[in-house]
């Protein structure tokens, strides 16, 4: 029998686990002994925050990020082949979004291995039900471009995107918020809507909402804060919505 791949929840950033993540999920990644992370040092952490004896000198840890070779992540499942349980976990939050585990999934479901997805916060959601903006119709995009120009055309369209009809979700690094924010309000129009989600979840935690004018006058300060940034325009979130009923 193969082992199941469980996608692991962990905190945005907060020590105060128990608040945002279930106890069955707690439970669950107590009992594992194999974990495929970004970041070695930090799972750890992790680890030792949800159980101060979780056994890590018995743990095994695959490193899967930026740097991992496709053709290396077959072999991060051959613990799963072997019969025993595995845990993807990221840096933050939910797994798969805006990192590599995606691709692992993928080769999971390949080699017929079991997926079995735990619930947990995103912050992208969490900023997306927070904004007030179209919970429908939405795309999450990423990372923005570093580039100036690449970054000003993308901006343009996503605001194109965002009149007709479409929430539009994006993040940048901590330490590139500011000059994001610079862009937006130099770029987008003055009545465009923008909810800008720092830390959620955290002590400082702050969501607001409000036109590109209002931002200009009144900037935040977003430097090594971990940010969501959602927009819509003016008007459009009043979509009729189709319930299913069960």
């Amino acid at each position: 029998m193969k082992g199941k791949l469980y996608l692991i929840p962990v905190t945005l950033g907060g020590r105060d686990y128990e608040a945002v993540i279930p106890g069955k999920v707690l439970e669950i990644t107590r009992n594992l002994r194999f974990f495929i992370v970004e970041e070695i040092r930090s799972s750890r952490r992790y680890l030792r925050l949800i159980d101060p004896s979780f056994p890590l000198n018995d743990t095994w840890f695959g490193l899967l990020n930026e740097h991992t070779e496709r053709n290396d992540i077959s072999h991060l499942l051959q613990p799963a082949i072997e019969g025993n349980d595995i845990g993807l976990m990221s840096e933050a939050g939910l797994p798969c979004i805006a990192d590599p585990g995606a691709l692992l999934v993928a080769e999971a479901h390949r080699k017929k291995i079991q997926v079995i997805p735990l619930s947990g916060p995103s912050s992208i959601i969490m900023a997306l039900i927070s904004s007030g903006f179209n919970g429908q119709s939405f795309t999450f995009n990423g990372y923005l471009p570093v580039d100036h120009i690449e970054r000003t055309n993308k901006l343009k369209d996503l605001e194109k995107k965002a009149r007709e009809g479409y929430s539009q979700i994006f993040m940048e690094t901590p330490y590139r918020n500011g000059k994001l924010l610079e862009s937006i309000l130099s770029v987008c129009q003055s009545d465009t809507e923008l909810c800008i989600a720092a830390d959620i979840t955290l002590p400082g935690e702050s969501i607001i909402t409000k036109k590109i004018s209002g931002w200009k006058t009144e900037k935040p300060e977003l430097n090594k804060r971990l940010v969501v940034f959602v927009m819509q325009a003016s008007g459009k979130s009043k979509i009729s919505y189709n319930r299913i009923k069960s």
